[in-house]
């Protein structure tokens, strides 16, 4: 479990193609003196455990279906990830509750830039459209964000400056995917109860 807070950028250093496996070695700076192997890592919003560990290089094994599913396929070396850490009972909760299991990789459709402001307009799919609600959750690559506008087939996420600095959404372009996780509390909602918009 994760919050969508993100605590540093990292750096792909190799990728090593096995069959249906990916091997990725993250570079994550400072933060890799607290991750030890077998820990659960939220790697632009996709939850992976950390196998292997050489200085600040942090290696993860990314099977068949993180390939299939998640953005993390298109990844190059020197390319950018956002990390956090899993969430430690007691700990205060930032964002919202985050699993790091991705619903949908989306597309960067406009980015419309003002000063200190940020909006992203991400297509997604009618699968997942119901969960979308104007000032509710959702993590993008990782992050928590608020929704602030819902439309047919697209939302759009607000970034404030420290957000663009701190994480990769600031290198992003149109056209570039994005990982997207829908609010756990929602999906529950709408998928236990039944209810519908």
């Amino acid at each position: 479990m994760f919050t969508g807070i993100i605590e540093r950028m990292g750096i792909v250093r190799k990728i090593g193609a096995q069959k249906n496996l990916l091997v990725l070695g993250i570079d994550a700076g400072p933060l890799a003196k607290k991750i030890k192997t077998g820990d659960s890592v939220s790697v632009s919003g996709a939850c992976l455990t950390a196998v292997a560990k050489k200085g600040a290089v942090v290696s993860f094994d990314l099977m068949k279906e993180t390939i299939e599913k998640t953005s993390l396929r298109s990844l190059e070396v020197g390319g950018r990830v956002n990390l956090e850490l899993a969430l430690l009972a007691g700990s205060r909760l930032g964002g919202h509750f985050v699993t790091g299991h991705v619903d949908e990789v989306a597309v960067i459709k406009h980015i419309e830039k003002q000063k200190n402001w940020v909006a992203l307009r991400l297509g997604v799919s009618k699968a997942n459209q119901k969960y979308f609600v104007p000032k509710g959750s959702i993590t993008v690559d990782g992050i928590s964000l608020t929704l602030g506008r819902v439309g047919s087939g697209f939302v759009e996420v607000y970034l404030i400056p420290y957000t663009l600095k701190v994480t990769t959404l600031g290198f992003k372009k149109v056209g570039d995917c994005v990982n997207i996780e829908t609010d756990i509390l929602a999906k529950y909602l709408f998928e236990k109860k039944g209810y519908s918009l």
